[in-house]
């Protein structure tokens, strides 16, 4: 009953609108646009070529430097609020590490903490109005995805030598079973950086995209823009949200990961 009220309220704010809004307004609305790669100093994109891209993951890169380092660099016993979040992410980052995958997973713990705030970071900066959204590429979120993939295979093998692959035979399963599991438990590993990929960069695309198409209605709709005002303070709460919520999801399939690189036959 609610979607009924929301669509039939949605259609009768665009007929208002396309009757009341001025002869030259229109819905020429392009949410992606905002997703374009874009060179800074250059006509075209080369190899090199600084981009809005590169501009953005260095504004994090930054950003996660002032936090981490220089606004903790006083280690005060009463913090300041920069210390005070720097030490939050800390703790609940370790205590993360430390329940999913493991005491012996705490040694790489750094390399964690370092993923997890770097997507925290982009996210909240591509909140900023402007700005632009790094981890709304998938070339972004699969280089991320594909370090942890080999990462944690690598270790794997490490580990556990040809004992890693005790991961994909399900030995509880009815002897008949276990190479039919085995083939969908490898094709299920092999996945894992598509799907970790994916659900960062399509969850952060997407709210993007329709902030960008409710900005459109309010432009577009004149004396009725202010219903779509409201749907973007709404869901730009949402994406508040979905920032973090896509970062400990990514973080945490990690440390999953991780134990499974760690214990396979557990």
């Amino acid at each position: 009953m609610a979607k009924i009220v929301f669509f039939a309220v949605l259609a009768v704010v665009v007929i208002s609108g396309a009757i009341f809004a001025p002869e030259h307004a229109g819905l020429a609305i392009h949410p992606m646009d905002q997703f374009v790669v874009a060179p800074l100093f250059a006509d075209h994109l080369g190899a090199f070529t600084i981009t809005n891209q590169t501009l953005w993951l260095a504004l994090t890169v930054i950003a996660i430097v002032l936090l981490l380092v220089v606004g903790s660099r006083g280690r005060a016993i009463i913090p300041s609020r920069s210390q005070s979040i720097a030490e939050l992410a800390y703790g609940f980052i370790y205590k993360m590490v430390e329940d999913v995958a493991g005491k012996d997973a705490v040694k790489y713990f750094p390399g964690i903490m370092t993923l997890f705030m770097f997507i925290v970071t982009a996210n909240f900066l591509g909140l900023i109005p402007m700005s632009f959204t790094s981890t709304s590429h998938i070339a972004v979120t699969a280089i991320l995805a594909g370090i942890v993939f080999f990462f944690v295979t690598i270790l794997g093998f490490v580990k556990n030598g040809a004992g890693f692959l005790g991961l994909f035979w399900v030995s509880a399963a009815p002897l008949p079973l276990r190479p039919i599991l085995a083939v969908i438990e490898l094709i299920s590993y092999f996945v894992r950086p598509v799907s970790h990929s994916i659900r960062l960069a399509g969850n952060v695309m997407a709210g993007h995209a329709v902030i960008k198409v409710f900005a459109g209605f309010a432009g577009a709709l004149g004396l009725f823009g202010f219903f779509p005002i409201f749907a973007i303070a709404a869901v730009y709460a949402l994406e508040v949200l979905v920032a973090f919520i896509q970062a400990y999801v990514f973080t945490i399939l990690t440390c999953v990961y991780l134990k499974d690189a760690l214990h396979p036959s557990h």
